[in-house]
């Protein structure tokens, strides 16, 4: 006699992972200057001079700009960094 186990259904959209992906998001400032900005995003994240122009121009004309998506605490330091540079900046969940 076999005996067969039956396994619940796991609906898959249900399985979501848990810390990814988060953004962070720098956000226009009257205070600092583009190129400022620029230097920010190159020195901390390490953006050649094109790339950090245009986040700084998409900060600028934009007024927001995604510099960074991974996992929540990695994002949470990158905030956290963005502010001891005195920028503005947040971090969100991402639709994705």
């Amino acid at each position: 006699m076999s005996q067969t186990l039956e396994l619940p259904d796991v609906d898959q959209r249900t399985t979501e992972l848990p810390d990814h992906p988060w953004i962070t998001i720098v956000w226009n400032d009257p205070v600092n200057l583009q190129t400022y900005v620029s230097y920010v995003f190159r020195s901390y994240f390490g953006c050649d001079h094109r790339e950090a122009d245009r986040l700084m121009l998409l900060v600028h004309n934009e007024g927001r700009a995604a510099v960074a998506t991974g996992g929540r605490e990695e994002m949470e330091r990158h905030v956290e960094a963005m502010h001891d540079f005195g920028l503005w900046a947040t971090l969100t969940k991402s639709d994705a």
